[in-house]
C-alpha cells in the first residue's frame, strides 16, 4: 500500500466490471457500454473507438490492432492479430530500384493497409454481445460534438504538430498553432466514417468512399496500394504463446509482434536476484538494462512475420538460452560490444482493459505507431494513417525485409497472466519499441516487489533505446543511481518525455473483487461499478 501522505493514486476496485483506459471519456465508454449489459469485448472495442476520436495522435481506425481474450476468465485465451500487410506492388526489391534504402514516416511506404476496423468487426461478430453501431456511437457523438483537448493529448498534439500534412493541419492545427489544451475539438469527417463503419461493418471502411479516399491519397503520394490489397486486409485468430512467471502462465501474442520478447526478459529475470526491497536501485537497473540490451538485439536479428519467416520461437523461450543470456550479464560493466546472436536466422498507440460482470477479460491495443502516424490524413473521411511500415528494413535477405503482403515487425502487444486454469490479470503497457521492456518491469514489480497493480506502473522506468547506445531514465531516478551508471558503462540521458503508459485489471477470484491500475503518464483512469 502507498504512503498516504505523497501524492499518488490508489488502485481501483470494484465488485461487478472495471475498465481502464488512457483517456478518462473512454474508460467512462467502456464502464457505460459495461452497466448496458455489452461484455468486456464490446466496451473494449467502444473504448477503443472513442481513443481514436479523443486521442487521435496515438491511435485511429487508420492503425492497427492486437487483442487477447479470456471468455469467463479461464486459461484458454483467444488471441488475434490484427495488423496491416505490406500493398502488394511493394517490395525491399522495388525500393532499392527507386533509389529508396529506408522507410521514411511521412511516405505513402511506411503505410501498411490497416487492421484495426477488421479487428474490430471480426471479434464484435465473434465474441460480442451487442451491435456494432450502438458500440461506436460514444465515438461519434464525440468526433460530431467535440472532446476537450486534455494535457497529456495537448502535449502529444504539439510533439508532433511538424509530422502533420496539409490535410492533417487542417483538422488539428490553428493559424499554425495545435489545437490548445481546453479547447472544445470535432472531427465531423471521422464521425460520418466511423457511422459508416456501424452502419456497414468491414465494408464501411474498406470499400467504397472511405476506401476510395485513403487510396486515392496514398495513390497521389506514389504509394503502390490497390483496392485489392484493401480486400485482402484480413487480420487473424492465431495462437497465443506463454511462458511460466512467479507460478503464473505470461500471455503474448505471437510474431510478427514483440511479445516473444517479454517472455525472454521474464525469462532472464526469473534467475536474477532482487538487489533489495525496491526495484530503483542501481544493480538492479544495471541487470535489467543488460537483459533488454540482449533481448533486443536478438528481436532487431530474428523478429519477423511467421508466414515468411522461420522465427525461432522454441529456442528464444527455452531454458537454455534465458541461462546463456543471463550469464553474459556482468554484475560491474555493461556488455560492450554486444555478442552476435546465437539464434538460427531464416531467410508514443492506445491499450485498454477490461474485466465484465461474467470475469470476460480483454486485453486490446490499438496504434497509429508514432504520434500521428505518417502525418497523412485522408482528407475526405478524416483518417489519420499509421507509419507501421517503418518497422520493416529495406533489405531483402532480412527476415524482416519489407516484401508483398507481408506483416513488418510490430511492437504492440497486449498481456494476459493466468493461474490454475483462471485469468488473474488483464494489462499492456503503451510506448512503442518500450512495450518488451514494460511488460517484464510492470510484472518485476508486481510479483518480485509486491506491489499493487498502480504501484507498479507509478515507479519510475527506464528503458535501454535499441536504436541508440544510451539509457533514457525518468526523471525521479536520482543522481547517485545515474552516477553508479555512468560508472557500469552505460550512456545515461533523461528521458524527453514520460516512458510509455500502462493500464492493468488483476481479477481476486477469492474475494470477487476487480482491482485496476491507469498510469499516471497518461490523462486517463480506472472506472468500475
Amino acid at each position: 500500500m502507498r504512503n498516504l501522505q505523497y501524492p499518488g493514486r490508489s488502485p481501483v476496485a470494484a465488485p461487478n466490471g472495471i475498465a481502464s483506459t488512457s483517456h478518462p471519456l473512454s474508460t467512462q465508454a467502456a464502464l457505460n457500454i459495461l452497466q448496458q449489459g455489452g461484455n468486456a469485448l464490446d466496451a473494449a472495442i467502444a473504448a477503443c473507438a472513442v481513443q481514436a476520436v479523443v486521442e487521435p495522435a496515438s491511435t485511429g481506425v487508420g492503425g492497427d490492432c492486437f487483442a487477447l481474450y479470456s471468455p469467463s476468465g479461464g486459461d484458454s485465451i483467444v488471441a488475434f492479430n490484427g495488423s496491416g500487410r505490406a500493398p502488394s506492388g511493394l517490395s525491399s526489391e522495388w525500393l532499392l530500384e527507386q533509389g529508396i534504402s529506408k522507410i521514411e514516416r511521412q511516405t505513402p511506404h511506411s503505410v501498411t493497409v490497416p487492421g484495426a476496423v477488421d479487428a474490430w468487426v471480426q471479434l464484435n461478430r465473434d465474441h460480442g454481445s451487442m451491435e456494432l453501431a450502438q458500440i461506436l456511437a460514444p465515438a461519434i457523438a464525440y468526433a460530431e460534438h467535440g472532446y476537450p483537448v486534455t494535457q497529456r493529448v495537448s502535449t502529444d498534439f504539439a510533439a508532433s504538430l511538424w509530422a502533420l500534412d496539409e490535410d492533417a493541419r487542417a483538422v488539428f492545427a490553428h493559424n499554425g498553432e495545435p489545437v490548445p489544451l481546453g479547447a472544445r475539438h470535432s472531427q465531423p469527417q471521422l464521425a460520418a466514417t466511423l457511422r459508416r463503419i456501424g452502419e456497414k461493418g468491414r465494408d464501411g471502411f474498406y470499400k467504397g468512399a472511405v476506401a476510395d479516399d485513403i487510396l486515392g491519397k496514398l495513390q497521389g503520394l506514389g504509394g503502390t496500394h490497390t483496392q485489392d490489397d484493401f480486400d485482402r486486409a484480413i487480420g487473424d485468430y492465431v495462437t497465443p504463446i506463454n511462458g511460466t512467471f512467479r507460478d503464473h502462465q505470461v500471455w503474448e501474442c505471437p510474431p510478427n509482434g514483440q511479445g516473444v520478447i517479454a517472455l525472454m526478459l521474464l525469462n532472464i529475470m526469473g534467475g536474477i536476484d532482487k538487489f533489495g526491497d525496491h526495484p530503483i536501485t542501481a544493480d538492479r537497473i544495471h541487470h535489467e538494462i543488460e537483459a533488454g540490451r540482449l533481448a533486443y538485439r536478438d528481436r532487431g536479428a530474428v523478429l519477423a512475420d511467421p508466414t515468411f519467416s522461420d522465427v525461432p520461437i522454441s529456442e528464444m523461450l527455452g531454458t537454455a538460452y534465458a541461462d546463456l543470456l543471463r550469464s553474459q550479464i556482468m554484475p560491474d560493466k555493461r556488455i560492450d560490444p554486444l555478442p552476435a546472436s546465437t539464434l538460427p536466422r531464416h531467410a508514443s498507440t492506445v491499450y485498454i482493459t477490461v474485466v465484465d460482470r461474467d470475469r470476460n477479460a480483454c486485453s486490446l491495443i490499438n496504434t497509429l505507431y508514432e504520434g500521428f502516424g505518417s502525418g497523412i490524413m485522408a482528407p475526405e473521411s478524416g483518417v489519420m494513417l499509421h507509419n507501421r511500415g517503418m518497422g520493416f528494413v529495406v533489405d531483402p535477405d532480412h527476415p524482416n525485409g519489407i516484401a508483398p503482403g507481408k506483416r513488418p515487425l510490430h511492437t504492440i502487444i497486449p498481456g494476459m497472466v493466468t493461474k490454475n486454469g483462471r485469468t488473474t490479470m488483464s494489462f499492456g503497457v503503451m510506448g512503442g519499441e518500450y512495450q518488451a521492456f514494460g511488460h517484464m518491469q510492470f510484472l518485476t514489480r508486481h510479483f518480485d516487489f509486491d506491489m499493487d497493480v498502480q504501484m507498479a506502473m507509478d515507479t519510475p522506468r527506464f528503458f535501454p533505446d535499441p536504436f541508440e547506445d544510451v539509457v533514457e531514465l525518468e526523471e525521479p531516478i536520482g543522481a547517485d543511481i545515474r552516477d553508479a551508471l555512468a560508472a557500469r558503462g552505460h550512456n545515461i540521458r533523461t528521458a524527453g518525455r514520460p516512458i510509455g503508459g500502462s493500464q492493468a485489471i488483476a481479477i481476486d477470484w477469492e474475494t470477487g473483487l476487480l482491482t485496476a491500475g491507469s498510469d499516471p503518464r497518461k490523462d486517463g483512469c480506472a472506472l468500475g461499478y
